[in-house]
């Protein structure tokens, strides 16, 4: 069996308003809303996974009958940190659990359905993929000057794991160095594989990403 795990814990601070950008409306529905359809979207079997703080679940309850949200989910208290978070989504998998999760930011709500099957067909046999796109800006370093664009990729999520391997990783403890579900699993020493992500599927953080979405909708 194969699990999303979606991953919503933002605050909204950057946005400047009291709304979490997650519940924020693009098209006229909230961003969440988009960003689990995508996956419902890919496969009805997939089991997914709301790790939500444990204050917004009245909120996003009261949403889900506004908006008439049909999307079958559970909803897991997120913890102090994302990868606290993701500890508590992945104990409400089964130990003995077959198969792949993705995990995937709650406010990344264009990524693309053939993004989502590319990234858990190769975590089958790769057991570690995320998808990646090209840089297309120069690059500085703020103290080697220049480097070169094509040595580097912006890394997206679905980030698709085997569970078993998942989990193992989740067991270490903390570390600053965790920047996101692969460099937790790097820390075990497994390799990371990549597979093309679309363009289109910005993590709305911003003012501006807000505006975007709003244009990629339309």
């Amino acid at each position: 069996m194969d699990y999303a795990m979606i991953v919503a814990g933002g605050q909204g601070l950057r946005m400047g308003g009291d709304v979490p950008k997650q519940f924020l409306p693009i098209g006229g529905r909230p961003v969440l809303m988009r960003t689990m359809e995508c996956f419902a979207d890919y496969s009805e079997d997939l089991q997914i996974i709301l790790v939500l703080p444990r204050e917004q679940v009245e909120y996003w309850f009261d949403l889900g009958g506004k908006f008439h949200f049909g999307v079958e989910h559970w909803i897991v208290a997120g913890g102090s940190t994302r990868f606290h978070s993701v500890q508590n989504g992945l104990a409400q998998i089964p130990d003995d659990a077959d198969g792949v999760v993705g995990v995937h930011d709650g406010v990344r709500p264009f990524v693309s359905v053939e993004v989502i099957a590319r990234c858990y067909e190769a975590a089958r046999t790769a057991k570690a993929v995320v998808p990646v796109v090209p840089v297309v800006e120069s690059l500085r370093h703020i103290s080697d000057g220049a480097v070169a664009r094509n040595d580097y990729r912006l890394v997206q999520t679905p980030q698709v794991f085997d569970i078993q391997l998942l989990k193992r990783a989740y067991r270490q403890p903390f570390s600053d160095t965790f920047t996101d579900d692969a460099s937790v699993v790097e820390a075990l020493g497994e390799t990371i594989t990549m597979v093309d992500g679309n363009r289109e599927n910005i993590k709305i953080t911003t003012p501006f990403d807000l505006k975007i979405a709003e244009t990629l909708i339309e």
